[in-house]
């Protein structure tokens, strides 16, 4: 075990994995979960095929560079928000099997907050693409 001296105080760390095996690891559990969440989710892989029909759109109109920007980045709030809806699905699932006022609660606050920034990106999507196309 390591262990260093704060304040006259002993404290005793778990030894952990090099830096690199350790990144290395938490990548892959990065990973699991997405995969996780686009196999349960069905509307992360919405949010997906979203993503993939405006990158179509983004190369038969040739938006402009902070066009693809904000288009990457709206997507990837959306996308990262649903992944967040979905551990916090789980965990609530985990700690109140049968229904749970609370665990109702941060659901729907959860899902709340994948509808904001939905929201958010079909207006910022409205504004880059209606004027190529009508226009």
């Amino acid at each position: 075990m390591l262990c260093s001296r704060i304040s006259d105080k002993i404290i005793y760390m778990e030894h952990r994995d090099g830096f690199v095996k350790h990144q290395i690891n938490s990548f892959g559990y990065a990973i699991e979960g997405l995969v996780y969440s686009f196999q349960k989710g069905l509307h992360f892989r919405i949010h997906i095929l979203a993503f993939a029909l405006v990158s179509v759109l983004g190369f038969i109109f040739s938006i402009s560079l902070l066009e693809w920007l904000a288009v990457i980045l709206i997507s990837s709030a959306v996308i990262a928000a649903e992944a967040l809806n979905t551990a916090i699905e789980e965990t609530c699932n985990l700690l109140h099997p049968d229904l749970h006022p609370k665990a109702k609660l941060a659901k729907h606050c959860a899902a709340g907050g994948v509808l904001i920034l939905s929201i958010a990106a079909v207006i910022i999507g409205l504004l880059i693409f209606i004027p190529k196309i009508f226009g």
